[in-house]
């Protein structure tokens, strides 16, 4: 297991971690993510060590900008 840490930008209220949530589950071998609006925190945790590009580009995707912390 291997878990990335990202800085969120732009994320407000549990609709937005939703909104993320929904977008980085979608990329293989993701098992667990924590989100959180208040500190803009993304945590990435999957099986091998997931694409950092693929990670931005769902944020993205979300409406959200996002750096690997």
């Amino acid at each position: 297991m291997s878990t990335t840490e990202y800085q969120v930008t732009g994320m407000s209220c549990g609709h937005c971690e939703g909104a993320i949530r929904a977008e980085v589950s979608q990329i293989p071998g993701v098992t667990d993510i924590e989100v959180s609006a208040s500190t803009g925190h993304l945590a990435v945790t999957s099986d091998e060590q997931v694409d950092d590009a693929a990670v931005i580009a769902a944020v993205d995707e979300a409406g959200y900008e996002a750096t690997r912390s």
